[in-house]
C-alpha cells in the first residue's frame, strides 16, 4: 500500500473535523461577543459625550462584534490544524486525499456569505451616515443631512498657523481661544482657515472636519453630556502641527449662556477690530492672524479686498436655558 493509499484509508473513517471546528467555533463566539458588547463596548472611544461620539461607539461596537467571530474562526483554525495536522518527525508527508481538491458547497457558501457580510456593511455604513445628520463630519457649505432640531447654535472654528479659535455669531461674533459648548443642544461646527488646510478634530464630541481656505465646512452634532474636550489639528500644516491644540468644555445651558454674554460684552471693543463676521475670511498678505485690516488698504495691493464680507446670521438661534 502507498503511502497516499494509507493516508486516505486512515482519514476516511476519522473524526469530521468540520463539525468540530464549527461547534467549537459557535460556542467561542457566543461567549466572546456577549462578552465585548457588555463588558468594553461601553468602555469604547470616543465615549458618548455627543450624538455623533455615541453613533462613532455604537458602529464601533457593532463592526467589532461581526470581525470577532471572523479573528476567532481564523485562530481557532490554525490551532487545530497545527494539533491535528502537523508533520511528524520521521514519519511521512501527510498527503490530502481527493475531496481536498476542492468542495463546491464551501466556495459556495463562502462566496454567498461574504457577499451578505460586505452588503449588509454598506447599507448599515450608509445609514449610520444618514441619519445622525453626517455623524459629525464635513459636510461643506450647503449639508446634505441636517439635524432635525429647530434651534441650532452655530459655533465657527478658525484654523491658522497654530492654533484654533472660535466666533460665536449669536454673540456679537466674539472671538475666544476656548471652546464652551452648551449641554443639551444640537451645534453647527462652521470650519475654515486663514491660511493652510488644518483640520479641526474634537475627540470626545466625535467631531472631525477639515478647515479649508476659503470655504465652510459645517459638521452637526448634538451634546449629552457634561466634559472637557480636547481639540486637535488632524491634518499636517506646517512645522507646528503637532503643538496645534488646545481644550473646551460642554457646560450647562446657564453657565454658557452666562460665559456668553459676559464675553460678548467684555470683548465688545476687541470685536469691532476684527473682520466683520463671515463664514470664511480672506487670508491678509501682511498675515492671516485675525487682525483689523481695512478693506483695499495695503501698500502690496490697491485691487485685493482683505478681511470678510458680513452676511445674516438671522437663521442662527440662541439656545434656551
Amino acid at each position: 500500500m502507498s503511502d497516499q493509499q494509507a493516508t486516505v484509508s486512515r482519514t476516511a473513517g476519522g473524526p469530521n473535523h468540520g463539525a468540530r471546528l464549527a461547534v467549537a467555533w459557535l460556542v467561542i463566539s457566543a461567549i466572546v461577543d456577549p462578552l465585548f458588547w457588555f463588558a468594553a463596548g461601553p468602555h469604547m472611544p470616543p465615549g458618548d459625550m455627543t450624538s455623533s461620539a455615541s453613533g462613532a461607539q455604537f458602529d464601533f461596537n457593532v463592526l467589532m462584534m461581526a470581525a470577532l467571530p471572523v479573528t476567532l474562526g481564523v485562530w481557532l483554525y490554525f490551532g487545530y490544524a497545527i494539533v491535528n495536522w502537523r508533520a511528524s518527525k520521521g514519519g511521512s508527508d501527510l498527503i490530502g486525499g481527493p475531496k481536498a481538491r476542492g468542495n463546491m458547497k464551501i466556495q459556495t457558501a463562502w462566496i454567498a456569505s461574504t457577499t451578505i457580510v460586505v452588503l449588509s456593511a454598506f447599507v448599515f455604513g450608509t445609514v449610520e451616515l444618514i441619519v445622525p445628520a453626517g455623524a459629525g463630519g464635513g459636510e461643506g457649505p450647503q449639508p446634505i443631512w441636517t439635524p432635525t432640531s429647530k434651534t441650532v447654535l452655530p459655533i465657527q472654528v478658525i484654523g491658522q498657523q497654530w492654533k484654533f479659535t472660535y466666533r460665536y455669531p449669536t454673540y456679537g461674533g466674539f472671538e475666544t481661544d476656548t471652546l464652551m459648548v452648551p449641554n443639551n443642544t444640537t451645534i453647527a461646527f462652521h470650519v475654515t482657515s486663514l491660511d493652510v488646510i488644518h483640520d479641526f478634530w474634537a475627540y470626545q464630541l466625535g467631531v472631525k472636519a477639515d478647515a479649508n481656505p476659503q470655504q465652510d465646512n459645517v459638521a452637526f452634532t448634538t451634546t449629552h453630556a457634561l466634559g472637557k474636550v480636547t481639540v486637535r489639528c488632524d491634518e499636517l500644516c506646517g512645522i507646528w502641527h503637532g503643538a496645534m491644540f488646545n481644550y473646551g468644555h460642554v457646560v450647562s445651558k446657564t453657565t454658557f449662556q452666562q460665559w456668553a454674554s459676559s464675553n460678548e460684552t467684555q470683548l465688545a471693543a476687541v470685536t469691532k477690530l476684527l473682520p466683520p463676521f463671515s463664514w470664511t475670511y480672506t487670508a491678509d498678505a501682511n498675515g492671516a492672524d485675525g487682525v483689523y485690516y481695512p478693506d483695499n488698504v495695503d501698500k502690496y495691493s490697491k485691487i485685493q479686498v482683505y478681511g470678510a464680507q458680513p452676511v445674516s446670521v438671522a437663521q442662527a438661534v440662541k439656545p434656551t436655558s
